[in-house]
């Protein structure tokens, strides 16, 4: 078993029966449920929506050479700058000599889970340059030197009481102060750091083709400061998240914010099309676009896994997977938990390495029935089980297991010689650590039903 598949699943086994967070999070994720519901009110026929969605990312992503290349040229005639960056190293390279260039010492970032993929506030720090997130969930996470737990609400897994427990110990609050006050305390904090940061760096919702824009949406304002008052703003956008027109923003926005958060659109949507243009007062005075690879390229290889790139970032995957609501994000060690994550990941860093997750699921397929872009992502993970087959990245032992299982399936005969009591003593020997240590394990009786029902009938 490979180290990072044993981490996960000491992690997991340790996550499932702390029933503190279970609580936690089943009480914030039905919150999500209640409100999704009347989110969906807005559409006439939300099937027919997420159909039409799922075609246009379709459209963008067959066709993904033409859509990004036709927003760089959009884009650079705006007096933007598109950097394009096949790896997690160059991304950090060029973002490192874009803050030397201006002699940064402070960043300021919003809405990125890209820049969390390539871990750039690790990568900052070690050239002594401070970055702060703005979202409040990001910047509560920061404080408590935890990754994100969800990819829409980082702090889900965390209480009103331990926010401020958390803002006591390092901001030095009253621990009874109420989430009202904690968000006025977060705020007074981030405004000194927006007039303070050099640089302002973001990701994006949506790469916009025809118009060389990205779209960002937000319920707290952040991005919009973080895009404004630094006079350098950096996007770092994976290269999936491209649509053809913004006429299709009338589409995705409302679907990303019905999935996402329940609303029916969210707070501030934005559009951006490059730096301060003249006779503008707002927005910075350069604006460079990176656009991201990072293993992204492996999944458009792939046929049959390439609906993948169609994936919004809602979330919605997550909130509807009885195994991540056990096991939380953070068992998954990786940036893109749930459902998604599982399906991308081994494509973004090995499948050898990050095989296991494709595991970590009941295939019940209530991922693939929220998602509002129609993923079959319960599929997708059966597809990744076969490519690790395929690949002869399973054990020795697994396969003869899996040939044993084959053959006595195939012959019922076998299946009679083996007794209740064989049979049990296999599923001990074999089970009882990986099944066995919290639930009780199946008893086969003496007698199967077809050997009951030969003797009846005889």
């Amino acid at each position: 078993m490979h180290p990072s598949a044993s981490t996960f699943l000491k992690a997991s086994e340790e996550k499932a029966a702390d029933l503190q967070h279970r609580q936690t999070i089943n009480y914030n994720i039905g919150k999500y449920n209640a409100a999704v519901v009347g989110g969906k009110k807005q559409f006439s026929d939300i099937m027919t929506a997420r159909e039409r969605a799922k075609n246009t990312k379709w459209r963008a992503i067959e066709q993904l050479d033409k859509y990004l290349e036709d927003f760089e040229s959009n884009f650079i005639k705006r007096g933007g700058k598109v950097i394009w960056a096949e790896t997690a190293e160059q991304a950090l390279a060029e973002i490192h000599a874009i803050c030397k260039a201006k002699n940064c010492k402070t960043v300021v970032k919003s809405k990125s889970m890209a820049t969390e993929e390539i871990h750039l506030n690790d990568f900052l720090a070690k050239h002594n340059i401070e970055s702060v997130e703005t979202d409040l969930g990001e910047y509560i996470q920061q404080l408590d030197e935890e990754p994100p737990y969800h990819i829409v609400t980082p702090a889900m897994h965390k209480s009103k009481e331990d926010v401020a427990k958390l803002f006591a110990e390092k901001l030095g609050t009253d621990p009874t102060l109420t989430p009202e006050q904690l968000t006025l305390v977060a705020r007074d904090t981030l405004r000194a750091k927006y007039t303070q940061a050099e640089i302002g760096i973001t990701g994006a919702n949506f790469i916009i083709a025809d118009i060389g824009g990205i779209a960002i949406t937000e319920n707290e304002g952040n991005a919009r400061l973080t895009t404004s008052f630094p006079k350098t703003h950096i996007a770092l956008v994976g290269l999936e998240k491209v649509l053809p027109s913004m006429n299709d923003l009338a589409l995705f926005w409302p679907l990303l914010a019905t999935f996402g958060t329940g609303q029916q659109i969210t707070s501030y949507n934005t559009i951006i099309t490059g730096p301060r243009q003249e006779g503008e007062t707002d927005g910075p005075d350069e604006m460079y676009v990176i656009i991201l690879d990072n293993g992204r390229t492996n999944i458009l290889q792939d046929v049959e896994a390439r609906e993948a790139l169609y994936c919004i970032r809602c979330g919605s995957c997550l909130n509807a997977c009885p195994v991540y609501k056990n096991i939380g994000g953070h068992s998954y060690a990786t940036t893109y938990s749930g459902p998604i994550g599982s399906v991308i990941t081994p494509y973004l860093k090995g499948l050898d390495n990050y095989m296991h997750l494709s595991y970590a699921s009941s295939l019940c397929g209530n991922c693939t029935e929220v998602c509002p872009v129609r993923i079959n992502l319960h599929e997708l993970l059966l597809h990744n089980r076969h490519k690790a087959v395929e690949e002869h990245f399973t054990s020795g032992g697994e396969k003869l297991a899996w040939y044993g299982w084959k053959q006595a399936s195939l012959h019922r005969s076998l299946m009679n010689v083996s007794g209740g009591k064989m049979k049990n003593f296999v599923i001990k020997r074999l089970f009882a650590g990986a099944w066995g240590a919290e639930r009780a394990l199946p008893i086969f009786a003496d007698k199967s039903f077809n050997q009951l029902w030969k003797e009846r009938r005889k």
